[in-house]
Formats: C-alpha cells, sequence, structure tokens
C-alpha cells in the first residue's frame, strides 16, 4: 500500500511522521526543523505563508497573522466569546454557524486555514520520502467532540488528504511507547498542549491497547498561561494601549518566551516592546508565574481524578505515566503529574514528537506494514437523543469502545402525530438543552394513535467517533440515515468548494509562494542584519567593517525586489557566507559588553 503518514496537528506546533526500516520518524524541513509552528499568515500577492516565516510577521503584520486555530476547530462564536479581547485579529460568527477569522480583507473557516498548515505537513513528508502522499491519520485531542472532529476531517479533505482515521492523541503517544514496551500494564497518558488537555487510562497486554476511560478539557492549554500572565502585565501598559493588536501580540510572544526559560531557570527577565507604545522590562521569577498559573494547572486534576474513577483504578494500580505536550516541561506540571498519579512520568520521547510518531505507527497499522498491535480507542463523551419532557436518553455512554452500534426502540406521545423529531445530543448533563446539539431531523410516520408506531433509532459511531444515525419506523420501513453534520460545522458543498479552488489555482498559488516565502525569508534576515549594523557601532567595531557590511546588506535588499526566487535564496547563502565573521564579532564584543555592565552592576 501507498504511505499513510502521521499528523499531529497541533495548537502551537504541527507534526508529520512516517514509518522508515520499522519505526516511526518526524519529518524535517531542509534545515533540520521538524517543529512547524501552527501560524498562518497572509503575505505579499495574498499568498498564505506558513510556520517560522508566518511566526515572524505575528508582531508586524497582526492584521494578516492567526494563531490557535486549533481552538476554534468545530466552536461557535459562544464558545470562545471570553478569550476575543486577548487575540489581535478579529473573530466573527453567527449563533448558528462556524467560527469565522478575518485576515485582511477575507473571511476565513477554522478547517481552511488548518488545510494551510496540512498542507505544508504534506509538501514536507513528500519531498522526505520522494513521492505523492494521498493518505494520512490525523491526531485529535480525546474529549474533542464530535463536531471538533468533523471539523479536522474536513480540513484533511480541503489539504488533499484522504483521513484514514481520527486518533486520540494520548493513544497515539501509548502507541509510540508501546513500540519498545509491550508488556502487560496499566498505563495513563497526561496531554497538556498548547490549547488542551487529556487524561487517558489504557490497558496493554500482547500489543493490544485498549482504552479504558479517557476524560480532559478541549480549551485547557499553555495558552491559557500565556494569557493569564498577559493579563497580569496588562495593568503595567498605558491604558489607552491596553487593547492595541500590536501590543497585545507583543505581550503574549514574550509570555510564551518568557515561560519557556522559567521551565529551565528559577528567574528571568520580561522583555516586550513597541515603539512609541510599550517598552516593559521587569524582572519575572518561576514562583511568581507558578502563583499566576496555579489556578490554570490546577483545573487538571479533576479530569485526572475522574478518568481513574471510570476506568475503575486506584492510582496505585497505575504502572507508567507517560508525557505529551509541550506544557508538560513546566516544573510545576510534573509536580502535579506526580501528586495525582503517583508515579514519576516518562518522558524519554520528546513531549513535542511522541504523537506524531504514534500517528505514524497507526499509520502504518492501517497500511499492513505493523500487525502485532491493535488499537481500540473510546468515545469522550455521551451520545444520546431527547426523549420526553427534554431530557436526555443516553444511547452509548462516554469511554464506550469504538467503533460501536446500538439500537432503541421509540414511540409516539401525540395521536395521530406524522412526524418524529430526532435531536441528537452529546454530553453528559440530563437535560437535553444543558448539552451540545448535534443534529435534529424528522422522520414521517403514520398517523396512529400514541404509543402505537415502533421507531427504531441507531448510533453507529466509527473509528474516528464521528457518528451516523438512522431512524426508521418499523411498520411502514420508512428511514432515514444522516451523517451528523454539527450545526456550525461546513457543509460538503462548502467543502468541495474549497477544494475546487485549490486545485483551480493550485500551479499559480505555487510560484507565488515561493517568490513570496523567498522575499519574507530575506526580510527578516535584512531586519536582523540591520539591528546588528546599530549593535556593532555600540560595540566600537572598525567603521571599516560596519561599512563594508552595510554594503552587503545594500545588495541584498536590491536582490529582494526581483521575481526569481531561486536567485533571491543564492543571494540569502552567499550573504551568509560573506558577512558570518562580521556577524560572530559583532555578537563576541556585545556579550563582552553585557557581562561587564553586569560585574559593575554587581560592584
Amino acid at each position: 500500500m501507498p504511505p499513510v503518514i502521521g499528523i499531529d496537528l497541533g495548537t502551537t506546533n504541527s507534526l508529520v511522521a512516517v514509518m522508515r526500516d520499522g519505526e516511526p520518524v518526524v519529518v524535517a524541513d531542509e534545515r533540520g526543523r521538524k517543529l512547524v509552528p501552527s501560524v498562518i499568515s497572509v503575505g505579499e500577492r495574498d499568498v498564505m505563508l506558513v510556520g517560522d516565516l508566518a511566526r515572524h510577521r505575528m508582531v508586524a503584520a497582526h492584521d494578516r497573522t492567526v494563531f490557535s486555530v486549533k481552538r476554534f476547530m468545530g466552536r461557535s462564536i459562544e464558545d470562545v466569546r471570553e478569550e476575543l479581547a486577548l487575540l489581535p485579529f478579529a473573530v466573527t460568527g453567527e449563533e448558528s454557524g462556524p467560527v469565522r477569522i478575518r485576515l485582511f480583507d477575507r473571511d476565513y473557516t477554522p478547517p481552511e486555514l488548518s488545510a494551510f498548515i496540512l498542507r505544508e505537513l504534506k509538501r514536507r513528508a513528500e519531498a522526505f520520502l520522494g513521492g505523492e502522499v494521498k493518505q494520512a491519520v490525523i491526531t485529535v485531542p480525546a474529549y474533542f467532540n464530535d463536531a471538533q472532529r468533523q471539523a479536522t476531517k474536513a480540513a484533511g479533505f480541503i489539504a488533499g488528504l484522504q483521513v484514514l482515521r481520527i486518533v486520540n492523541e494520548p493513544t497515539a503517544a501509548a502507541l509510540a511507547y508501546g513500540l519498545s514496551n509491550r508488556d502487560s500494564g496499566v498505563v495513563a497518558v497526561f496531554d497538556f498542549g498548547g490549547g488542551t488537555f487529556d487524561i487517558s487510562i489504557l490497558r496493554i497486554e500482547d500489543g493490544v491497547f485498549h482504552v479504558l476511560s479517557t476524560n480532559g478539557d478541549t480549551h485547557l492549554g499553555g495558552d491559557d498561561i500565556d494569557q493569564a500572565l498577559m493579563r497580569r502585565l496588562l495593568s503595567r501598559v498605558e491604558e489607552g494601549f491596553r487593547s492595541d493588536p500590536e501590543v497585545l501580540q507583543a505581550l503574549r510572544e514574550e509570555a510564551e518566551a518568557a515561560k519557556r526559560r522559567l521551565s529551565e531557570e528559577e528567574e528571568t527577565a520580561f522583555l516586550a516592546s513597541v515603539p512609541g507604545k510599550i517598552d516593559l522590562r521587569l524582572p519575572l521569577t518561576r514562583a511568581e508565574l507558578e502563583e499566576i498559573m496555579r489556578p490554570i494547572v490546577d483545573r487538571t486534576r479533576e479530569p485526572c481524578e475522574r478518568a481513574l474513577a471510570d476506568a475503575g483504578l486506584r492510582r496505585e494500580e497505575i504502572d507508567e505515566v507517560l508525557l505529551v505536550g509541550g506544557s508538560t516541561r513546566i516544573p510545576m506540571v510534573r509536580r502535579l503529574v506526580r501528586e495525582v498519579l503517583g508515579r514519576e512520568p516518562r518522558a524519554e520521547i520528546d513531549p513535542d514528537e511522541v504523537v506524531a510518531k504514534g500517528a505514524a505507527v497507526q499509520g502504518d497499522i492501517l497500511a499492513g506494514g505493523t500487525t502485532d498491535l491493535l488499537l481500540l480507542d473510546v468515545t469522550p463523551l455521551s451520545l444520546g437523543i431527547e426523549g420526553f419532557g427534554g431530557v436526555m436518553n443516553v444511547l452509548i455512554p462516554r469511554n464506550s469502545t469504538i467503533p460501536a452500534s446500538v439500537t432503541e426502540s421509540y414511540t409516539t406521545a401525540v395521536d395521530g402525530q406524522t412526524a418524529v423529531v430526532i435531536h441528537v445530543l452529546q454530553g453528559e448533563r440530563e437535560i437535553a438543552a444543558e448539552n451540545r446539539s448535534l443534529a435534529r431531523f424528522q422522520l414521517p410516520v403514520d398517523p396512529m394513535p400514541a404509543g402505537l408506531p415502533r421507531i427504531e433509532v441507531e448510533f453507529l459511531i466509527d473509528a474516528d467517533g464521528i457518528l451516523n444515525v438512522t431512524a426508521r419506523d418499523l411498520r411502514t420501513g420508512k428511514g432515514q440515515t444522516v451523517e451528523v453534520v454539527p450545526s456550525h460545522g461546513l457543509t460538503e458543498e462548502e467543502i468541495l468548494a474549497m477544494v475546487e479552488e485549490g486545485i483551480e489555482h493550485g500551479e499559480e498559488d505555487m510560484a507565488r509562494r515561493f517568490l513570496v516565502e523567498a522575499r519574507t525569508e530575506l526580510d527578516i534576515v535584512l531586519n536582523a542584519a540591520r539591528k546588528a549594523v546599530a549593535q556593532a557601532r555600540e560595540a566600537g567595531l572598525a567603521e571599516e567593517r560596519i561599512e563594508k557590511y552595510g554594503q552587503q546588506i545594500a545588495w541584498l535588499a536590491e536582490e529582494r525586489e526581483g521575481d526569481d526566487h531561486a536567485r533571491m535564496r543564492l543571494a540569502l547563502k552567499l550573504f551568509n557566507e560573506q558577512t558570518r565573521d562580521v556577524a560572530a564579532a559583532i555578537m563576541e564584543r556585545t556579550v563582552k559588553m553585557a557581562l561587564a555592565g553586569r560585574k559593575l552592576e554587581e560592584a
């Protein structure tokens, strides 16, 4: 069979992995970078930039750049209203429709934006494998509901991929570890990423991975820690600039960077600057950050306890705990894991890479390569229909092994009723109105006295966790089957239109993309080089060297205005080679000056 790639479509970063010689390998780009920042930006000529090039534009082009798209997948405007004030881009949407994100002068849906990230991952895998890739396994948080899974599958289709399986992220992580550890045991997978949190309990025995329970929060992650730190520091910003998109983005970038530094260090400096608006230079300790993040990290406790209870286990019965997601690098998070789950967690596989590797293993299983592993996943939330009196009648309880099929019989409540409304719900509340509505459709029935019609409703949930519902009148044989499409999801027509648009403009878009990417790379280098000139003068570098450096910068700026992307990349390579010694000298002198300044302060 053709290769089936494994994709971790993440909130902060995304990755793609493939099987090579029986082992999963995360694919890097030509510069050795494995992580693709989940950032999309509209560049020159309306070309969509993805990854590092887009991330570099998050402050300067905040109205053209979007991040953390995963937090909006399958959600309505009401689901995300609370965090809109801290976003530098516009998010809109009708109550009954999907969220829409405005970039520059056009609205995009989250699946459409996610498809740009998936196309980049697909391109990277094809370059590595040396051939076309058409099939993929994509991972999602275990607690993603039907709407969010549908949106993820739609994104894959728009990107030109046949999504063979949607796999829960914690289960994928267990598969990655399971390659070298197939002994019997109970494993807890603690998955704390940029935007979501999951805890899954699995029993592994003779190559069979059986998920016993799962719990979590699809709106809890490292982004929330960044936002909490931002809110604390906004009080230091002049009131007139507190809602300025450029200021918000600068605070967000430094909040994330400071959080990462404090995972390794006890103290750091918070440095955020936007000329004419803010210039924050504040000391920040790990203890201060932990005080800010404590309410967020503590929100992971209850899902862990629920998952243990649903699995019918005590924490003493957990044999191993696996860490997944970049936020598990935070020392406070690791302390909580040890406290709640009673085990020293394992993290020998990079927490950022483990999910993509597990997805590649599942892809290999589906392609027939790996035959001694079997994955039995579960549905994270109960599925049912609205019954008499507005209550929720559960047909498939949460943590049921999937795929699953359940049939229930119902009747009418009113004499002469000519139709029955089937209202499909997902959630854990007893009252229908308190759960998420997935679909509503009518089944015609012949008019009879109440209680005589016999209506059979079948729920079939597939291995992706996506639901099909069939309702039929057993007396007449009339029936109706629907693949549940949530009210705020994309229609099949919308998805097909996006695919056709991509095919129609494919070659033209690719040529424009190569040119814009080359120009953007040159812009990043030129901006850094121009700043380095000022640093060189401060550091006392010889004026002759500074002047020659300036001439090389001017030459590269001229090359940037051309239309030949290959020539631009060659120019960039030559510039880097010719200025390496100057850059090293500037760096050396700047470091010496900084060290001298610190010694002076200490004295």
